[in-house]
């Protein structure tokens, strides 16, 4: 059992070592992606080990403990669907992005209706992309409840276990507070408890502190309701993992702190992107006066093949950054049904 457990450390702090060695594309698309996938193999070990160990797991300390970290995931499946819903905001955001590239198409001149269009949906980026602080009536997109749909696995037996679970997010859910509450209480395990349960106290501890991370993560860098990051985050040294999870969490506090980034609607660099070309485009057409001269012309060219090159990061990385939100909903899903099952 030790090693296996140590093994589990050593898993999750190269997990976070790696995600710390590719930062320069922190809080981006496929780096998210990355984490994600992290986050499932991390998942995947544990789940392995409550159920190598489902005799001991179901004694205490580690029946409450473990109960502890199941009423946890329950929470970050609210989380996993309103990252959805901040998901569809930003394809609007494209689908905006997309007729100003289209009015402004480089095989055609550029006439004064084709400005106004392209000027109109870049207004509509604009307030689009306030944060929810800054404009409260916001967009329906932020309020539709959405779901995951059923979970199509031979262990959904026990519609008990499901007594809390949440299948989309209501008007007044909160981001902030549902992170408050995934962190609430979330201590380091007691010597006692470490000793009483052979040791397995501390891969529960290490996989709700990783579920914490990987949450908070998501609502920093995704648009939703009532964003905010102030949530008490700390792992103590001794950990193997805590040194690169910790790294991260103060890079992405610093990048939350950037003058420019304080009022966004979120961390993700495809959205600081998409804001600054657009305000870009936006600031190049107001300052356009008819006849256009060719120099005009050729600066608008430019941006327009700037937001392109914005507009195919998003459509490239959305569905498969969907795909894995949806993914690590169904395998907590699956995994809780799983455990509580067996136990």
């Amino acid at each position: 059992m030790e090693v296996e457990l140590d093994s589990f450390q050593r898993q999750v702090a190269e997990k976070f070592i790696d995600l710390n060695a590719s930062s320069n594309d922190l809080l981006s698309l496929e780096w998210i992606g990355k984490l994600l996938d992290s986050f499932l193999c991390c998942q995947e070990e544990f789940r392995a080990i409550v159920f190598n160990h489902r005799s001991q797991i179901s004694k205490s300390p580690m029946d409450r403990l473990i109960s502890d970290y199941f009423e946890r995931s329950i929470k970050a499946l609210d989380v996993c669907n309103a990252i959805r819903d901040g998901i569809e905001q930003i394809r609007q955001w494209e689908k905006l992005a997309d007729i100003v590239i289209s009015a402004l198409d480089s095989h055609r001149p550029i006439g004064e209706g084709q400005l106004r269009r392209a000027k109109k949906a870049l207004i509509d980026l604009a307030i689009g992309m306030l944060d929810e602080k800054d404009h409260p009536s916001g967009t329906n997109l932020a309020h539709r409840n959405r779901s995951f749909g059923r979970v199509k696995d031979s262990h959904h037996r026990s519609i008990g276990h499901f007594r809390s679970l949440s299948w989309s997010v209501s008007r007044s859910w909160s981001a902030s507070k549902q992170l408050q509450a995934l962190a609430s209480n979330l201590a380091t395990p007691r010597p006692n408890d470490v000793v009483a349960s052979n040791g397995l106290a501390v891969p529960v501890y290490t996989m709700t502190s990783v579920l914490l991370f990987v949450m908070w993560v998501l609502v920093a860098a995704i648009p939703c309701q009532d964003r905010g990051l102030q949530v008490n985050f700390f792992v103590p040294r001794h950990f193997q993992w805590a040194a690169p999870v910790m790294s991260l969490h103060d890079k992405i506090v610093e990048e939350s702190k950037r003058r420019d980034r304080k009022n966004c609607c979120g961390l993700l660099k495809e959205i600081d992107r998409i804001e600054k070309s657009s305000r870009l485009m936006n600031e190049l057409i107001d300052s356009i006066h008819f006849p256009l001269n060719d120099d005009k012309e050729v600066e608008v060219k430019q941006r327009v093949d700037e937001l392109v090159q914005v507009r195919e990061a998003l459509r490239n990385g959305l569905d498969p950054f969907e795909r894995k939100v949806r993914e690590v909903f169904h395998r907590i899903v699956r995994s809780r049904t799983e455990s509580l099952d067996s136990l």
